[in-house]
């Protein structure tokens, strides 16, 4: 990411200058500089003192690390040799709270500390990315013309690139971002998995895929779209010779060759996705699609655990092979059932950044978040984008009025995909398919419109044993429209001493 985005700022005309404890990479980088026709505008450095004196002030330094500590060890070794108004431009996938501590941190030497979430992929990183900064207003807006420059650019030539709140709050954006992401991979994938199961080959799935991103509810969505293209690619992944005879039918489809294990939350090269469900569960938001995606992406991680579960229960309970007499109707029903689960990554995902946007006090501006997802990201979606969210973020409303779940324009959408949506669960579950993200959205949109739901129970037993309280039917103050304890206890067992409980004969 780092490299590409150096090559990327050297294209548009500004000089960088290079510090990576890897002389080698940095090598490369500027090697690649050179090939492309831009000599002389990276140079390396091995040290943040010369670093520092290479830069014109006030200097402008961009971090491209890993999340963790690798952060405060470069902010340390850089603090000695930088100067008031100079501004440190975070782009690593980061978490909020240590952005924000470091922003604390550097506050009074005059440092100005902004969190940038960068989105694309490595690819993007190159020939421009979503980019979601927050922090100081006025740093934000000295570095934002450069920005704008090197940032993606939506179909109407505007970049994808804004000022999106206070503190920590871009980096915070840009995690619920990745939360998204996964519940539409989550649920993009279990619709390639049934597809299989329907003996479809890759490449007629792949041509699936490109007619869902054509036109429709899954139009100009990145995800469907990439799909589609790694559905044609042969050759060996890593092999690059290969890739230059793609179409021959000499080389196997690489997507036939791919094993079922995805490992990057398991081996610390993502921390979004997990920071997003606990952030999720933290602030009470139910986010059914994205919890169950990234356990999904858990279990699928431990192919061993798996291996040895299947063989204790003698294979499992493998999908079976489905026989549809009317395809092209179910293809339909799938592609409606994959829509409904992308919204509804997108309505927790929202429903996440505005309850931290109340706790924190960040004042995040949706239009600007509307704005930086509209191209250059993974979680793009034309659609979703242009149909949904636009007349909704573009409004600028407060975190107090947004909940995607009670707009008249999305319920309309949920309305029209619902039983799609059931159908494709009810025949997976009578044939086994693996469908946690599409089940679990299905489960969501009932409880998050439910009046009726099965926790009157739940409510009642917590009263039985705990003393926990309940709100009443018939109870017509504000309070139970809130998430706050009830004003009633019903004595339903009167509290007995041991000795009564089980007899005067009870010894101890």
């Amino acid at each position: 990411m780092g490299g590409g985005m150096a090559l990327l700022f050297a294209e548009d005309g500004v000089h960088v200058n290079l510090s990576d404890p890897s002389e080698e990479a940095m090598d490369a980088v500027i090697a690649k500089a050179e090939k492309s026709g831009y000599n002389g505008k990276i140079t390396k450095h091995t040290d943040y003192d010369s670093l520092c004196k290479s830069l014109s002030t006030p200097r402008l330094l961009v971090f491209s690390l890993p999340h963790g500590g690798v952060g405060d060890k470069v902010l340390e070794g850089l603090m000695p040799h930088v100067s008031r108004n100079d501004v440190i431009l975070d782009c690593g996938n980061e978490h909020y709270a240590n952005t924000e501590r470091r922003q604390n941190k550097v506050k009074d030497t005059g440092i100005r500390y902004i969190g940038c979430g960068v989105s694309g992929g490595y690819q993007a990183a190159r020939a421009g990315p979503s980019m979601c900064p927050g922090g100081d207003k006025s740093a934000l807006e000295e570095v934002l013309p450069l920005l704008q420059k090197v940032a993606a650019k939506d179909k109407t030539g505007k970049a994808c690139v804004g000022v999106v709140g206070k503190g920590g709050s871009g980096h915070y954006v840009k995690m619920v971002h990745n939360g998204i992401e996964h519940g539409m991979m989550s649920a993009i994938c279990e619709a390639w998995g049934i597809m299989r199961k329907m003996d479809m080959g890759y490449e007629e799935i792949g041509n699936v895929l490109k007619e869902w991103n054509a036109s429709g509810e899954l139009e100009g969505t990145f995800l469907v779209s990439i799909g589609a293209d790694l559905s044609h690619k042969r050759g060996k992944g890593d092999d690059p010779s290969t890739q230059k005879t793609a179409t021959s039918e000499q080389h196997p489809l690489v997507i036939s060759e791919v094993l079922d294990k995805v490992v990057q939350d398991v081996t610390g090269e993502e921390g979004t996705g997990i920071w997003s469900n606990t952030e999720a569960i933290e602030l009470h938001v139910p986010a059914f699609t994205l919890n169950i995606a990234h356990a999904f992406r858990l279990a699928s991680a431990f192919r061993g655990d798996r291996e040895r579960a299947s063989e204790a229960l003698d294979g499992g309970f493998p999908p079976s092979e489905l026989e549809i007499q009317d395809k092209k109707a179910f293809i339909e029903d799938l592609r409606q059932a994959t829509y409904a689960s992308c919204l509804a990554s997108f309505i927790q995902g929202f429903n996440i950044i505005a309850r931290a946007d109340q706790q924190h006090e960040w004042g995040i501006d949706y239009s600007q978040v509307w704005q930086i997802w509209r191209a250059g990201c993974i979680i793009q979606a034309d659609y979703i984008s242009d149909e949904l969210l636009a007349p909704i973020l573009k409004s600028k409303p407060s975190s107090d009025d947004l909940n995607l779940n009670s707009s008249s324009r999305v319920a309309q959408d949920i309305r029209k995909c619902f039983p799609a949506l059931r159908r494709i669960v009810a025949k997976s579950v009578e044939t086994d398919q693996v469908i946690p993200a599409i089940s679990a959205t299905l489960e969501y949109f009932k409880v998050a419109s439910g009046t009726d739901l099965p926790t009157s129970f739940y409510e009642a037993e917590l009263d039985y044993f705990g003393s926990h309280m309940f709100d009443r039917k018939d109870d017509t103050d504000k309070q139970v429209q809130k998430p706050m304890e009830g004003k009633h206890h019903f004595e339903w067992k009167p509290a007995t001493s041991q000795k009564e409980e089980y007899g005067k004969n009870y010894t101890f």
